[in-house]
């Protein structure tokens, strides 16, 4: 076994230096099974990732086969094989088969005695060939972009998994289910966004690692390196964010343009603070079990200077519950929402229902007169078109007048993903629940809303 502090670096050293904590990551083997990479780009993800950890744990690795895999095999090598500081650069004693071989017909680099094949996500029926075994390591690149059946395939057939990203749209299932999975190193969390470590919050893996790069990290970049790099995008735009900053949010086409965490994110006790002059509640409904459609509760209040503050949530899929939620348990749900709310901040009587969900209404009308309720179940208001309604949210965004409590984790996701369709002036049907049972809820009182003049 011959250490990184060796070989690695000192080959390394010759093209650009390492940064601690690329060292640190490069030494850290004990009790890892994953590394999860994400960042700004040119933050050398790629370079260190796959070039000298990777390769380190293939030298370590007792099984014979690995992977590597990328969009496409011609990315891989032009990303990661060929370029300059890439695998064979660095490892001058590997050996890159693009046409496979008499023994391995499948695209593959021989390294010490090693098999790592080169596969290419974006064709099923040729990654399906390498499914029958287990692998040492693997790498995917872009892990953001690849077939989840494809990560999630890979994810059980190996000793060692790294996959590097660069932030994407928060709601992709690559998130949830793994990448916000894993937990950075003491030493490094202060270097990962909080808008991001707020993310990390699904059921943890303790032996998956996540790590936060920039250009900073990146020793090979000069100042005037990174500053050429950062007036590349546009200050304010989606692609600053993703690129420049490593925030994640879908990069375009974005509905909700102006929404910025750091203006319009507010805690619990600030929002307590404010003089309330009315409550509102909105509920939209999809029961299917086979989407990713929410069943999404909303409270609101509107203060006596014209701004709107989204105070809290409920939100249930049912494809992710062993025993779905039906209209009748809604119902229970929505009621106890109201309560808790009402017991907080203050009374309303009016609550808003999607109007298309007739089974929810009734159910809601039904409950009311067996028990009773101080709630009045009413239809959403649905006259004023999508389109008007993004305007008026534009607007309040922009004035300062839209604030979202930061627990209100769905809610702050939607923003930050509703988007536009590619060939029409109208959003597309996803990623809307909670931005439609927010509108439900404001719509009745738009005007109290906004600049007063």
């Amino acid at each position: 076994m011959i250490s990184l502090i060796s070989w690695e670096v000192a080959v390394l050293k010759s093209n650009f230096p390492l940064s601690q904590k690329y060292i640190d990551f490069c030494n850290t083997f004990k009790d890892v099974d994953a590394d999860f990479l994400e960042g700004t780009t040119a933050a050398g993800k790629t370079t260190v990732g796959v070039g000298v950890k990777f390769m380190r744990a293939v030298s370590r690795s007792k099984k014979k086969f690995h992977i590597i895999a990328a969009k496409t095999v011609g990315v891989a090598e032009k990303n990661i094989i060929n370029q300059d500081n890439g695998i064979l650069d660095i490892h001058r004693n590997a050996l890159y088969f693009g046409n496979g071989d008499k023994d391995f017909k499948l695209p593959h680099i021989k390294f010490e005695n090693k098999i790592i094949y080169v596969l290419g996500y974006d064709n099923k029926e040729k990654w399906k060939l390498v499914l029958g075994g287990q692998y040492g390591c693997v790498y995917i690149d872009e892990v953001n972009t690849a077939d989840i059946e494809f990560v999630r395939e890979l994810s059980t057939r190996n000793d060692y998994l790294m996959a590097t990203l660069n932030p994407d749209n928060p709601n992709l299932p690559v998130y949830k289910e793994f990448i916000n999975r894993s937990r950075p190193y003491k030493k490094y969390a202060d270097d990962v966004p909080q808008e991001i470590m707020k993310d990390l919050v699904e059921p943890e893996v303790p032996t998956w690692r996540y790590w936060f790069f920039t250009f900073n990290d990146n020793k090979s970049l000069s100042a005037e390196d990174i500053e050429k790099k950062k007036r590349s995008a546009p200050v304010g735009t989606k692609l600053y964010k993703n690129k420049i900053l490593g925030l994640r949010g879908k990069a375009t086409g974005l509905v909700f343009v102006n929404f910025d965490r750091q203006k319009h994110l507010v805690t619990l006790s600030e929002a307590m603070k404010q003089t309330f002059v009315k409550f509102s509640a909105g509920l939209d409904t999809a029961y299917s079990s086979q989407s990713p459609d929410t069943i999404a509760m909303y409270f609101l209040g509107i203060t006596d200077a014209g701004a709107v503050y989204i105070l809290d949530e409920e939100v249930y899929n049912n494809a992710e519950r062993e025993i779905p939620i039906a209209p009748s348990d809604t119902v229970v749900k929505f009621i106890a929402f109201l309560d808790k709310n009402v017991g907080r901040f203050g009374f309303l009587r009016d609550v808003f229902i999607d109007s298309a969900d007739q089974a929810t209404i009734t159910e809601m009308n039904k409950h009311k007169q067996l028990h009773g309720s101080i709630y009045n179940f009413i239809g959403a208001y649905k006259k004023t078109k999508i389109v008007d309604r993004i305007n008026f949210q534009l607007g309040w965004i922009a004035e300062g007048n839209y604030l979202v409590c930061d627990h209100c984790i769905h809610h702050i996701n939607e923003l930050e993903t509703y988007a536009w369709k590619e060939d029409k002036d109208e959003p597309e049907d996803a990623n809307d629940h909670t931005i439609n049972a927010c509108q439900y809820a404001w719509l009745p009182y738009a005007t109290l809303i906004g600049r007063k003049e």
